[in-house]
């Protein structure tokens, strides 16, 4: 194999797509916390007048995709070619149901899984749907079925497609052949072209409760201790996906330096926030972990710090450092000047990525910037 290419072994290719422990969503048989949203689909389906278009949307890693691919098992497997079916409370299909392993494998022949592919000249996954990825699309959805009643496409996830691309499904909404579902995952939906939007169906998915993200990580990361469950579940805001990215990446860790490092505002301790600036200085997949974490975090951090201006009461503590931190803060300094300095650190993270800037050097100057929110 040529030096920068990759095979087109699909194991090797799914592990560039999903490279984490738990299952992805085409092989995750749990659905928790979404039972309503389970209803509305299933009663769409049952009415016999379902919807050509969904748009499935709500906050990254809550279980958006995992719908998406549960609904697509129940028209693909668990309808016996029927376009009604039996009478059923829920979408779950037996896992030895007639196409069910052809759909886990998404090689059935009447599912299209439309999502950002391999570029095989870097090894990696590209960063947007492109026009090209949807190619196919089209013609795929206007074909007969080859198994049973229904052909069923996922964009997983809409927000990542190019405005090219986007318009290519646009012009296969605007046209929708019978007997054809378009399932649409979308994080950010106000992002998407207000005609995309407009053709579908939308349904609104909410974050998981904090006792349910807690049981999952008990379930897909059982090594995590229970202390350590409850501040990721924290941390994570209703999505089971982001905590057990945390949880994989050791993040904790990395919320506790940082929280230290805010505690020592406004007299900042320069020694304490150059070691700490110094890990984004490395390279390699850990070190863009630690990176993906810290925008997360810290963008989080100064949401719960607005969040706390607004409501008042007592401040949230994930770690022991931050008891008080944010009366501490709020009381150094206005909303206003916070809010200030909240959009030059996103600017700054943003441009890093962006443009490729030093990330240490942004670490650096994104704690100057709350530094000088309080001066």
């Amino acid at each position: 194999m040529a030096r920068g290419k990759v095979s087109a072994d699909p194991t090797e290719l799914e592990k560039l797509e999903w490279p984490y422990d738990w299952p992805p969503p085409w092989r995750n048989d749990r659905l928790i916390g979404h039972e309503a949203a389970e209803r509305t689909m299933l009663a769409a389906q049952q009415s016999g007048r379902l919807h050509h278009a969904w748009l499935i949307t709500g906050p990254r890693g809550i279980g958006k995709a995992t719908l998406a691919w549960r609904f697509t098992r129940f028209l693909l497997a668990g309808q016996q070619g029927g376009l009604f079916g039996g009478a059923t409370e829920n979408l779950a299909v037996a896992t030895d149901a007639p196409g069910r392993a052809l759909v886990d494998a998404r090689s059935h022949p009447d599912l299209f899984h439309l999502r950002r592919s391999l570029n095989p000249d870097t090894g990696r996954i590209r960063t947007e749907i492109s026009v090209d990825d949807v190619r196919g699309l089209g013609e795929f959805m206007h074909m007969t079925p080859a198994m049973g009643a229904w052909r069923v496409a996922i964009v997983d996830a809409a927000d990542e497609m190019n405005r090219n691309a986007a318009n290519a499904v646009l012009k296969i909404l605007e046209e929708p052949p019978p007997n054809a579902v378009l399932l649409i995952v979308a994080h950010a939906p106000g992002r998407l072209l207000p005609t995309i939007r407009s053709r579908c169906r939308r349904l609104a998915l909410q974050p998981l409760s904090q006792e349910t993200v807690v049981r999952l990580l008990g379930d897909y990361a059982p090594n995590v201790s229970a202390e350590e469950r409850a501040a990721l579940a924290d941390l994570a805001d209703g999505s089971i996906g982001r905590a057990l990215e945390l949880a994989s990446a050791g993040s904790l860790g990395l919320y506790r330096e940082m929280v230290e490092v805010l505690a020592t505002l406004p007299d900042i301790d320069m020694a304490r926030l150059h070691g700490f600036a110094e890990r984004f200085a490395r390279r390699g997949e850990e070190a863009n972990a630690d990176w993906r974490s810290l925008n997360y975090l810290l963008d989080g951090w100064m949401k719960g710090l607005a969040r706390h201006a607004a409501v008042g009461g007592e401040g949230s503590a994930v770690v022991p450092a931050e008891r008080g931190l944010q009366e501490k803060l709020l009381a150094a300094a206005s909303l206003d000047r916070w809010m200030e300095a909240w959009e030059k650190v996103a600017h700054l993270l943003s441009r890093a990525d962006a443009v490729n800037l030093d990330r240490k050097q942004t670490v650096l100057g994104s704690f100057l910037a709350l530094q000088s929110a309080m001066r």
